[in-house]
């Protein structure tokens, strides 16, 4: 009888050590987060990099940066059918996602898709709802709109107008009521730069189990001028929640957003949205402080305004942050 205690002592140390030691070792888990960019609007080039600095340091994450490029290794984000280093997701644990209306070939997008068919977490920023512009013809043609409301929760529809860009903020940003993520930790009410984009209401509605975690309230609207607020009300989600399960059964979390405008990022809270919800896709909401991550911008953070065209920062080589 003491031999049998003995050895059930000595089994159970051996495996609950062992059980410790894989607990540590998730605990110790340096996630590989991959940001990819590429849009030509909205200087994602600019924050998303400075968003991956605030978690290189903040989780010891390692950080891969894919840019959109042009043939002489210049960041670029005007090319539509390139973007640089993607192969870096075969070994994430995490994709950002900030496009815009991205033609790129086939081989390429075979790397993001397969991605989010993985179960592994996404978050998309903005103009992930459109994501990808294939014309009609092509068989990637489902991408454009099909995609991102399946993953993302919608796909793009309308927005409620510029008025003086980067002037003066545009959408009323509010938490909402009795709502309590982590990922709100620390996240007030702020004024947004990004004009209201249309993702609910009137046709159309968020899909599958997205879960609104912010409102917008336009704060000025050609809809409104239109007399158009019963097709496209005022008030919107600015931020949500959802799983996706692709094609292998395999779900995966997803955290969206529809803000995303350069001065944005200027906002602590709408910093703390975003490192928060990166926490969260994660699977590491426990770790989030009651008053957010800590966001202190890494260096400076001096984006250009958005705009199309040329107004990105020119010659400028991809970063790297190790």
């Amino acid at each position: 009888m003491k031999r049998i205690k003995l050895f059930g002592i000595i089994g159970f140390l051996i495996f609950g050590t062992s059980l410790f030691g894989q607990s540590k070792k998730q605990l110790n888990h340096v996630p590989h987060i991959v940001f990819v960019m590429g849009d030509e609007e909205y200087r994602s080039e600019e924050s998303m990099p400075m968003l991956a600095r605030i978690l290189k340091r903040e989780l010891a994450a390692k950080i891969s940066l894919c840019y959109a490029v042009d043939s002489l290794g210049f960041v670029n984000p005007n090319v539509k059918d390139h973007i640089q280093g993607l192969k870096a997701l075969a070994t994430a644990d995490l994709m950002v996602l900030f496009t815009r209306f991205r033609a790129l070939p086939e081989e390429e997008l075979a790397l993001i898709a397969d991605y989010v068919e993985s179960g592994k977490p996404v978050v998309g920023f903005r103009t992930a709802t459109h994501a990808f512009k294939y014309e009609e013809n092509s068989a990637l043609y489902f991408y454009n709109d099909e995609w991102p409301t399946k993953v993302f929760g919608q796909k793009w529809i309308t927005h409620h107008g510029h008025f003086s860009d980067g002037h003066d903020p545009l959408t009323q940003v509010s938490l909402v009521e009795n709502h309590s993520s982590e990922i709100l930790n620390g996240v007030l009410p702020f004024k947004a730069f990004s004009w209201l984009y249309h993702v609910d209401g009137g046709n159309y509605k968020l899909y599958g189990d997205s879960k609104p975690l912010l409102m917008g309230r336009s704060l000025r609207s050609k809809h409104e001028m239109e007399n158009r607020l019963n097709e496209f009300p005022l008030e919107n989600p600015v931020a949500w929640t959802k799983t996706y399960t692709g094609a292998q059964n395999k779900t995966a979390r997803v955290f969206f957003t529809t803000l995303g405008h350069p001065y944005d990022f200027k906002e602590e809270s709408m910093r703390k949205l975003a490192i928060n919800g990166i926490y969260w896709a994660l699977g590491r909401e426990k770790e989030i402080p009651e008053q957010g991550t800590n966001v202190s911008i890494e260096g400076s953070y001096q984006p250009n305004n958005s705009g199309f065209g040329d107004k990105f920062k020119k010659n400028r080589h991809p970063e790297t942050i190790e």
